[in-house]
C-alpha cells in the first residue's frame, strides 16, 4: 500500500475516534458528577486516556511514515512502535488508577460509609458509551489490520477496553439503582472488576511493543515462509543465518544463500536481486532485504 494512502487512512480513523472520545469525555464527566457515580467518573478518565492516545497516534505515525535518511538508515518505523508502547502504558495506568479507586470505595462501604446512590443519567450514559466505543473499535481495528499498523490496532483495543469499562459501569450503576441502597457498593465493585480487563489488555499491548523494541524475531511461520520464497529461486542451494525483525509496519530481513561455486558475479547478483524482489512483493516495497551469497562448494583448481 502506498505510504501516503496508508497515512491518510490512519489519520482519518484516528481523528474520527478522537472526536468521539472528546465528546464522550465531556458527557461522562457531566453524567458521573451529576449522577453521583464513581464508576462513571472512572469511565470518563478512561475515555480521557483514549483521547490522549488518539493524539499520540497522530503525532507518532506521522513521524514513522517519513522516508529513511542519513540519520535513520532503516527509516522511522520504530516511532510507531513507541506510540504503541505509550498506549499500553496509558492503558496500564488507567487500569491501576481505576482499581485503586474502586478498592478504596469498597473498603469505605464495608466500614459503613455508603457511597452516594447513582442516578439514571449515569446509567444511560454508560449504555450510550458501550454502543459508541464498540463502533469505534470495529472501524479502527478494521483499518489497523488493513494498513498493518500496530499503533492503530492497539488504539482499537483501547476503544474496546473503554466499551468493557462501560459495560461494568452500566451493570454496577443499574444494580445499585434497582437493588436498593444496600447495593450501592456495586458501583465501585464494577469499576474494580473492569480495571482487571483494562490491565490485561495493557499487558498484551506492552508485551507486543516491547518485543519489537528489543528486536524480537518475526513469528516462526513468517520466517518459514521467507525460507520457502528464497528457496524457490532456481540455483539457490540452501538458506541459513536468517535474521528478521519488525520496524513499525515493515520487515527487515537478512539471510545467507548458497549458490553454485562456478557462478559468475553477475549470475550471483541476479539471484540475490530476484530473492529481494520476491520478498518485497510479498511483504511490501519498504521491506529491508540483505542477501549474503556463499558458494555451495569451493571451486576446484586444476
Amino acid at each position: 500500500m502506498d505510504q501516503s494512502i496508508r497515512a491518510k487512512k490512519i489519520y482519518r480513523v484516528t481523528l474520527a475516534g478522537g472526536v468521539i472520545n472528546a465528546l464522550l469525555v465531556t458527557l461522562k464527566f457531566i453524567a458521573g458528577i451529576a449522577g453521583h457515580s464513581a464508576a462513571m467518573v472512572a469511565d470518563a478518565v478512561h475515555s480521557l486516556s483514549d483521547f490522549i492516545t488518539d493524539v499520540t497516534v497522530l503525532l507518532f505515525v506521522k513521524l514513522s511514515n517519513r522516508p529513511k535518511d542519513k540519520k535513520y538508515d532503516y527509516g522511522y518505523g520504530k516511532y510507531e512502535t513507541v506510540a504503541t508502547a505509550l498506549i499500553g502504558l496509558a492503558l496500564l495506568a488507567v487500569g491501576v488508577i481505576i482499581l485503586r479507586d474502586g478498592i478504596v470505595r469498597i473498603v469505605r462501604a464495608m466500614r459503613g460509609d455508603e457511597p452516594p446512590a447513582p442516578s439514571m443519567i449515569a446509567f444511560w450514559m454508560a449504555i450510550a458509551s458501550i454502543v459508541a466505543k464498540e463502533i469505534c473499535y470495529r472501524f479502527t481495528i478494521r483499518v489497523g489490520r488493513k494498513v498493518d499498523s500496530q499503533a492503530v490496532i492497539a488504539n482499537a483495543w483501547h476503544h474496546r477496553s473503554d466499551a468493557f469499562s462501560s459495560v461494568g459501569t452500566a451493570l454496577g450503576i443499574g444494580g445499585a439503582i434497582m437493588l436498593g441502597d444496600k447495593w450501592r457498593v456495586l458501583d465501585p465493585i464494577a469499576a474494580a472488576v473492569v480495571s482487571f480487563f483494562i490491565i490485561k489488555i495493557a499487558i498484551d499491548v506492552l508485551r507486543e511493543s516491547f518485543g519489537e523494541l528489543t528486536e524480537r524475531s518475526l513469528p516462526i511461520e513468517v520466517e518459514e515462509e521467507i525460507v520457502r520464497i528464497a528457496s524457490s529461486v532456481e540455483g539457490v542451494g540452501g538458506i541459513h543465518n536468517l535474521r528478521t525483525r519488525r520496524i513499525g509496519n515493515y520487515y527487515a530481513i537478512e539471510l545467507h544463500i548458497r549458490l553454485d561455486g562456478s557462478s559468475t558475479l553477475d549470475e550471483a547478483h541476479d539471484k540475490a536481486t530476484e530473492i529481494e524482489n520476491l520478498l518485497r512483493a510479498r511483504y511490501g516495497e519498504r521491506t529491508f532485504v540483505g542477501v549474503h551469497m556463499e558458494p555451495a562448494e569451493k571451486r576446484r583448481h586444476e
